[in-house]
């Protein structure tokens, strides 16, 4: 089957990789196409702008945390009924965790036989630029590069010089070259933009990255590139799920979606959905209180950001509280079990949280955890299996200032990344687990078979004996 794509790749993180996506994807979505945004690796916040320009979902394809098989199947299946599917790399193009950069960027658009469009920022530099994208061309020739987009040109001159060194050295087209833009329609944060839901400007941002890609992209020269990707053998099967029959109704497991909470992978939301459960959007900022659930899933985010919020709406925490001790399944990764603590500590103010955990969180101005994890499981808890491991990803500024648990209280024994402590993650308490890191249901599919039948057994207990 044909599937028109590209991957928009840099030499390092900070180029203006997902401006560009975001600015092609608007473009060609305001001409009526249809279009399918990919992000490669285990992120969010850029996942949401392209999900955004393309309002479409945006779909991670990770080659760490999820197996080949799971990777064509997604990215096949939900670009059949599309135009066009625009790939956003992660970090440089070669950039991986081992010597191999087994997974790269490179790596994934080898696999996907898609043909790689570089973005290079060329401040400061003229005739090196075409020296760096040589070098890549040549570093593995098996990386489809097609093209070239310079990015913050100082003017005319410059722009003359790159592209005439670039066409000559390298032999490729120049498809776009664009300014320094003064002023900042994507405000950031960390080490990435801020979040689509904290941004009250986000459509506004998005036009403006349209305009960008009009006024300084080469558009029809890069659909061209795009449909010039060879032809894949494919499925309409979409991934996920087992498709369990559940007799009874089926369970309503509550998702926390506001400016707060908002790291979810639509293909987790959508492996529950597949097992049988209902899902039912709440707000721990402006819902007074939780409705009847089975079950609820607190993602990542920044509470940090609305932490004041957040300890106002203290019916809605002792909701919490209150459901968690009665055997609710709670589900929480990374924000969520900081909400799930007794309280965050922001410029010496405490912030009181759930308490479910005695735990105080504070934070640093350098990242505590940053990268892909794997944890064995260790004791039992009711969605991973004591003996596997299971692999993800963490990201976070918040680290624990106290903590009045027992070792016994954590579930797993990590094997790569920080943990909440002492190399341990998983803290958990009746049918309530928590953790620092991210799952992903293409590669941990055990994950939301294994929420959906607790969230079934919370629904209809079984007789006593």
């Amino acid at each position: 089957m044909t599937f028109p794509r590209i991957v928009i790749a840099a030499l390092r993180g900070g180029s203006g990789k997902t401006i560009v996506s975001v600015g092609l994807i608007a473009s060609w979505r305001k001409r009526g196409m249809v279009i399918a945004p990919f992000k490669k690796g285990p992120d969010f916040i850029d996942a949401g702008w392209l999900a955004l320009a393309a309002s479409h979902p945006c779909y991670n394809l990770d080659t760490f945390l999820m197996p080949a098989d799971q990777i064509f199947l997604s990215f096949t299946s939900r670009t059949l009924a599309t135009d066009l599917a625009v790939i956003e790399g992660n970090r440089g193009l070669f950039d991986g965790i081992d010597l191999e950069g087994s997974t790269s960027t490179s790596e994934l658009a080898k696999f996907l036989k898609a043909p790689v469009i570089l973005l290079i920022d060329c401040t400061k530099s003229t005739r090196t630029v075409a020296a760096m994208v040589l070098g890549c061309t040549q570093f593995d020739p098996e990386v489809n590069i097609c093209g070239v987009i310079l990015n913050r040109v100082a003017g005319a001159r410059h722009e003359s010089i790159l592209r005439k060194t670039v066409e000559q050295y390298c032999s490729l087209p120049v498809l776009g070259a664009i300014p320094k833009i003064k002023g900042e329609a994507f405000p950031e944060r960390h080490m990435g933009l801020v979040p689509t839901p904290e941004h009250a400007w986000a459509d506004e941002s998005i036009e403006k990255a349209a305009e960008m890609a009009e006024r300084y992209l080469d558009l029809d020269r890069i659909l061209a590139v795009a449909k010039q990707a060879p032809h894949l053998t494919a499925t309409s099967e979409i991934p996920g799920g087992t498709g369990l029959s559940l007799e009874k109704p089926a369970p309503r497991i509550g998702v926390i979606r506001d400016a707060a909470f908002q790291f979810y992978y639509p293909e987790n939301l959508e492996a529950l959905e597949a097992e049988g459960a209902d899902l039912v959007t709440v707000s721990a900022l402006a819902d007074p209180g939780l409705p009847s659930l089975d079950g609820l899933y607190i993602g990542g985010g920044f509470p940090e950001t609305h932490a004041q919020a957040l300890a106002e709406n203290k019916g809605f925490r002792q909701d919490v509280r209150r459901l968690a001790e009665e055997g609710l399944p709670i589900y929480a990764e990374c924000g969520g079990l900081m909400y799930l603590g007794e309280s965050m500590v922001l410029d010496g103010v405490s912030y009181p949280m759930v308490g479910l955990f005695p735990v105080v969180f504070g934070f640093s101005e350098r990242p505590e955890g940053h990268g892909y994890t794997v944890f064995e499981v260790e004791r039992p808890n009711p969605y991973f299996k004591p003996g596997v491991q299971v692999r993800g990803h963490e990201f976070h500024y918040s680290k624990v200032l106290s903590w009045q648990g027992n070792p016994e209280d954590l579930a797993f024994r990590m094997t790569r990344g920080i943990g909440f402590a002492g190399k341990r993650d998983g803290i958990f308490y009746k049918n309530t687990l928590a953790t620092y890191s991210h799952v992903h249901a293409l590669g941990t599919p055990s994950w939301a078979e294994a929420m959906v039948e607790t969230a079934a057994l919370y629904q209809h207990p079984l007789p006593k004996k």
